[in-house]
């Protein structure tokens, strides 16, 4: 494999600590050396001027509809759409069609994501059987087909013991439960947060409660087994306090934040966009700031998109009736740069949140530019400006609340195994 040598960029790594002027050497698909002025014969060429030069981003929540919803998204599509925002590795949720939770599933995934993806595909396997909450799945038999993690994402385990069962069982997998927290009785038909927005739309409301309730039990259930609890898609500032204060006394949760549930606040529902229906529901400002705290607090471990592709005429319908879930992976790094700006984070705690905390609570490689580790890395320019539009993007869906948006900062270049994938002037440059 030829050598490739990125100079000219400021070089980002949370895992060695550093920031400054630095060049990478990349051989044989790995990081061969991180130094000044690095000179390579023969080696090719890529300026990162105006750019930073970090790990390729991780993105822990998708669901790229493969098996069983081409229609809306597959691997491959869902993998350009990843590397165009950066992403060189994603963990993709169960629920398929089959649901993932035959150990079959999971290699028929990977094995398709080899021949068909751009970017590493971890699948993440389901809880219990079909995601009814009722039946536990071959955990173990998932785990050694290649499940990185474990969640019944999209529904909520109600039975409190199963879900005790569940997370005892993943103890012996060595591998995180993913909740998707909201109580579906108290949520009953909400489509959006509990408020003065829900009251002035006249739309059934979702009140943060049913997320906290759910988030209690099973960060108690999480400290009397002693599993990694991962809490998906947190939202409210009263989930915050519950995380943090079972951080405090040492129970083993990690916890992400969305860009969208970042920078949007229930405001956005006004129009009846239904791309900005999701679950859990946008909520208010107060919220938005408490997940910013959290994140820079380090009580939010990771943010992740929980992409969500839908067919156009699934989204065009009463908001009531459409379904949950927009697109993310293009987005992602310039909706959330704007934490970097605001001073909210520094240009290395943003890298640490999508990569390197990414991969150690998933336990796969990646997050670091040490010499001899892959060479997954992304070029960033946080000053690019530039018009997302969903139709031009490479998803196979349309539903993002930003498109027609002007935006600041992206992915210009990312890199997968030393080889350039994706390149913001050429394009996708392996399908």
């Amino acid at each position: 494999m030829a050598r490739l040598l990125i100079r000219n960029g400021r070089l980002l790594d949370p895992s060695q600590d550093l920031d400054g002027a630095l060049d990478c050497l990349v051989e044989d698909g790995r990081i061969a050396r991180i130094d000044v002025d690095i000179s390579a014969d023969g080696a090719e060429i890529l300026d990162a001027e105006g750019a930073w030069i970090a790990p390729g981003l991780i993105d822990i929540h998708t669901h790229l509809r493969e098996p069983g919803q081409e229609y809306k998204e597959d691997l491959a599509s869902g993998g350009m759409a990843a590397v165009a925002g950066g992403f060189t590795q994603l963990a993709c949720m169960a629920n398929t069609d089959p649901v993932n939770d035959d150990p079959s599933v999971t290699k028929y995934i990977l094995d398709r994501a080899e021949k068909d993806s751009p970017v590493k595909i971890r699948p993440i396997a389901a809880a219990t059987r079909g995601l009814a909450g009722q039946v536990m799945t071959e955990m173990m038999a998932l785990r050694e087909a290649g499940a990185v993690a474990f969640s019944d994402d999209g529904a909520t385990i109600m039975d409190t013991a199963v879900m005790r069962r569940v997370l005892e069982y993943s103890t012996l997998a060595d591998a995180p439960v993913i909740v998707h927290a909201e109580d579906c009785h108290l949520r009953a038909g909400g489509v959006v947060n509990e408020g003065p927005v829900s009251t002035r739309l006249g739309l059934p409301g979702n009140p943060a409660a049913a997320e906290e309730i759910m988030i209690a039990r099973d960060l108690r259930l999480a400290a009397m087994t002693g599993a990694h609890l991962h809490i998906a898609h947190v939202s409210s500032a009263g989930s915050v306090d519950l995380i943090r204060r079972a951080r405090e006394d040492g129970t083993r949760v990690t916890a992400e934040v969305t860009p969208h549930h970042l920078s949007l606040t229930d405001e956005a529902t006004m129009t009846f966009d239904t791309s900005t229906r999701v679950a859990p529901p946008l909520r208010s400002a107060a919220d938005i700031s408490a997940l910013r705290a959290a994140l820079a607090e380090g009580v939010i471990d990771v943010m992740a998109t929980d992409h969500a592709p839908h067919a156009t005429y699934e989204k065009e319908v009463e908001f009531t009736e459409a379904p949950p879930g927009m697109l993310g992976l293009e987005t992602a790094v310039a909706v959330t740069l704007d934490l970097v700006r605001d001073g909210t984070l520094s240009p290395l705690e943003f890298v640490r949140c999508w990569s390197t905390n990414p991969a150690e609570l998933i336990a796969v490689e990646g997050g670091s530019l040490r010499v001899g580790s892959a060479a997954d890395i992304v070029l960033i320019d946080p000053t690019r400006e530039w018009t997302y539009d969903a139709a031009q993007g490479f998803s196979k869906s349309r539903n993002s609340p930003w498109s027609g948006s002007k935006m600041t900062g992206r992915a210009v270049a990312t890199i997968v195994d030393g080889r350039l994938v994706y390149h913001s002037e050429r394009g996708v440059l392996i399908r």
